[in-house]
């Protein structure tokens, strides 16, 4: 994504509205109403299109679709797939559970953990098989902690691709009407159950529903929000899209639902410092390094891009370099569309030795140096480095490339609790009548802060809950089983 494209915090946080039914008059209805055209809202809606007759309306606040999802690299991961099994991979959701919750050292909630992991296979089967979606298995390197390999991807391993084909699906279902331009201001309630939103960009109109999804994503455009509760990544570079503004968070809130997880967030570790590219973290997974301005190393990678971004961000100012070569570079190109963008934009440099490599980045030639002989001697003996990594490292050979990188924000993990329906909970435990939330408007998967986030969380709740809330949405309607 070029730095033009970075989303704008806003600093607004004005009082989130529930207006009583009793308030307004109706001026159209419809049969599912959600807010939000991202990954989340594309993926209820064609759900929901698939247990009811009735009309399904999608309002996108900005004029293009995708959220956080076309920013991202659309990979969805999934256990126990039949890709898997053709590439030889046995693999139970259990396993993908296991590594979510190692990963945030057991603190997110297990059983929902589990369910989106028992139901992510059947995410995968369905897109592919019931819509014609774009998904292959990646096979050539994994993410950190990732025990296998279980990342499902679009083309050009590129969330645009993947929000492009759901957005051409949801346009070709004649019971699905898209509105670009169309914010949701206030959530409609007759008691404590939703009953519609009014929603309108210069001009509002009051829609009545029976079943509303919040998929507004989280709020980590929302500055106040964001030093409130993640206020050590409140300062970095935000790389998320400008819409995250906590809205869904907020109208879930002022309906007493209850709320979980508001410190997590997903940090990256390695945009371009200058032309804001994602300089993609298999760079790094294929063998590449950070250093800092003096040469040394300052974190392990392996820990992952969001667990590091705040490393990245305590460096001298807040700047990093990645260090990598021709063999990660030829591996790359034309791989990942994040890699060519960056590419084309001019990131990399390349030199023929790593000390003119450093000395044109910025950083210490001679330290850098010495930090390179020292990781490709910890990978020829197969010992740990000196930051204590020891997976997916690589001897780096001249020529060398690198960019100055810095760390960012990408995107909340807090919000509101569902069930296993995507149903929003209130505070006592039960479900606030008629709304559902998923991706960021939900709360994540990932535990406290940002070393919990395993990758492919994000698209695991984003993607998951839209398919759970809706098919039951869209049953519910119907008076049917969801099963």
């Amino acid at each position: 994504m070029a730095g033009s494209e970075l989303g704008e915090r806003t600093i607004d946080e004005s009082p989130p509205e529930v207006v009583s039914s009793d308030d307004v008059s109706i001026d159209v209805e419809t049969d599912v109403l959600i807010a939000g055209g991202g990954g989340t809202g594309l993926v209820a809606a064609l759900a929901a299109a698939e247990r009811t007759d009735g009309t399904i309306t999608v309002l996108e606040k900005s004029d293009r679709l995708g959220g956080n999802t076309s920013l991202s690299t659309g990979m969805i991961p999934a256990a126990g797939t039949r890709l898997q099994r053709e590439a030889g991979i046995e693999e139970t959701p259990a396993d993908m559970a296991r590594d979510i919750l190692e990963k945030n050292d057991y603190q997110a909630d297990e059983a929902m953990v589990e369910h989106l992991c028992a139901e992510s296979k059947h995410l995968i089967h369905w897109l592919i098989d019931e819509w014609d979606i774009t998904l292959n298995l990646v096979d050539d390197f994994r993410y950190p902690r990732h025990s296998t390999y279980r990342m499902h991807a679009p083309a050009g391993r590129n969330g645009e691709n993947l929000i492009a084909e759901l957005g051409e699906r949801i346009e070709s279902t004649p019971n699905i009407e898209l509105l670009r331009n169309t914010p949701v201001r206030k959530l409609v309630a007759d008691g404590d159950a939703v009953v519609g939103a009014v929603a309108g960009e210069t001009h509002t109109e009051v829609i009545g529903a029976k079943k509303v999804i919040l998929a507004t994503d989280g709020f980590a455009g929302n500055r106040r929000m964001v030093e409130q509760h993640c206020g050590e990544i409140s300062e970095a570079l935000y790389f998320g899209s400008d819409g995250n503004t906590g809205d869904g968070i907020r109208w879930g809130s002022a309906l007493d639902a209850e709320i979980a997880y508001m410190d997590a967030y997903q940090g990256h570790a390695t945009v371009v410092h200058g032309t804001g590219a994602l300089s993609t973290y298999a760079v790094i997974m294929n063998g590449g390094f950070l250093v800092n301005e003096d040469g040394e190393r300052f974190g392990n990678e392996a820990k992952g891009y969001s667990a590091l971004a705040h490393d990245v961000v305590a460096q001298p100012g807040g700047i990093a370099y990645e260090i990598f070569d021709q063999r990660i570079y030829e591996k790359l190109e034309g791989e990942f569309d994040d890699f060519d963008e960056a590419v084309e934009l001019g990131s990399y440099t390349s030199a023929p030795n790593i000390e003119s490599l450093a000395e044109t980045l910025g950083c210490d030639p001679e330290d850098t140096a010495s930090t390179l002989e020292a990781y490709n001697e910890a990978v020829r003996e197969g010992e740990p480095d000196s930051v204590g990594r020891l997976d997916s490292r690589h001897e780096l050979e001249a020529p060398f490339y690198g960019t100055a990188v810095v760390g960012a924000l990408f995107h909340t993990q807090g919000g509101l609790e569902v069930d296993e329906h995507a149903r929003v909970r209130k505070t006592d435990g039960t479900p606030v009548g008629n709304l559902y939330a998923g991706g960021g408007t939900a709360a994540g998967i990932s535990g406290h802060g940002p070393g919990g986030y395993l990758s492919g969380n994000g698209l695991t709740t984003a993607l998951g809950f839209g398919r759970l809330a809706g098919r039951h949405a869209g049953a519910a309607i119907e008076g049917t089983d969801v099963s």
